[in-house]
């Protein structure tokens, strides 16, 4: 039985209130699902980085876009033989239960070392969020017979913003892609209708998820002072090449049967995802382009005045502005 609560790390932390699973009103979750994708702060002036008012709306906007599903009560489809089949061949399963049980320790660690009460509330929701994602996917392999590799138990970080900052910028790369290969699972039929429509809440939280990350990092980077601010930078750099050093370590080990131990990646399924999904006949380019452009549009419903995560799209901009010569050449 998983105990994990987020309010023994976060002292002061309460779950948002949930009604009993037959008390929920369809039509209040069908509201949900609206509220959870628009957004806008009804403050006038710019939100500046750094600020009082840029940090109270990046909350607000994540408090007032929360979506009070239950995964005890969501519908799992049932799946014809071929479907299932599909599904549960798909080498994502293992990592993607173990992301969300190492992210809900991980933003909730960080969240207890912060002093500013809304800023710190927000990281101890999105803890909460990441603790209601593991308990989504774990109800979904049950229900369609998924085995697991056993779970090893992750340790309390020793350095809170490190973990933070890794597994922010893991969430700003994996859900860029996750956008675009979902989509493409929709369009194939890989993935059922009915089953994408019950796993879509989980899609478009991942994007509230890096939509706050992003401000909390704006907002974080803006109050330092300088000598701070350098170090903090060089953090972050050296996060980006922890993480492509990481991937490019998956990158050989996709395809194998099982990783062993000490081959374990950190915060990633993307890759052993794109192997299943990219099977279809659509090149690089073309899913580029369409990670680009759901990516684009699980944002568009929030306000613009918001930072958003930019260092992926614009490298795969870059990629894709390269590529179309090259393609038409050939």
């Amino acid at each position: 039985m998983d105990t994990f609560d987020v309010g023994q790390l976060v002292p002061g932390f309460r779950p948002p209130p949930q009604g009993a699973p037959a008390e929920i009103d369809p039509a209040a979750l069908a509201a949900a699902q609206t509220r959870t994708r628009h957004w806008r702060s009804s403050f006038p002036g710019p939100l500046i980085p750094g600020t009082d008012r840029h940090r109270a709306e990046t909350c607000r906007m994540f408090r007032e876009t929360f979506n009070p599903y239950r995964p005890a009560v969501l519908d799992w489809p049932s799946l014809a033989p071929a479907e299932r089949a599909r599904i549960v061949a798909l080498p994502i399963w293992d990592i993607a239960v173990q992301t969300e049980g190492k992210a809900r320790l991980r933003m909730a660690a960080y969240a207890r070392t912060l002093c500013e009460p809304d800023m710190r509330g927000a990281l101890a929701l999105n803890a909460w969020e990441e603790q209601r994602h593991k308990d989504v996917l774990s109800r979904m392999v049950a229900a369609y017979g998924i085995a697991l590799a056993p779970e090893p138990t992750p340790a309390l970080p020793a350095d809170p913003e490190w973990a933070y900052l890794v597994t922010g910028y893991s969430e700003c790369i994996d859900s860029f892609f996750a956008f675009g290969l979902f989509e493409l699972a929709r369009r194939s039929g890989l993935f059922p209708q009915a089953l994408v429509d019950t796993f879509e809440p989980v899609m478009q939280e991942e994007c509230r998820h890096i939509l706050l990350f992003a401000n909390w990092a704006g907002w974080h980077r803006a109050r330092l002072p300088f000598w701070r601010r350098l170090r903090f930078e060089a953090r972050v750099a050296a996060v980006w090449l922890y993480l492509a050093w990481e991937r490019i370590g998956l990158a050989h080990t996709v395809g194998a049967e099982r990783m062993a131990p000490e081959q374990e990646q950190d915060n990633n399924f993307t890759l052993h995802g794109a192997q299943s999904v990219a099977s279809t006949e659509v090149g690089m380019a073309d899913l580029m382009a369409l990670c680009l452009e759901e990516n684009a549009r699980r944002f568009a419903g929030y306000d613009e005045r918001l930072l958003r995560p930019t260092t992926v799209p614009r490298l795969a901009s870059l990629l894709l502005r390269i590529a179309r010569p090259l393609r038409g050449r050939r």
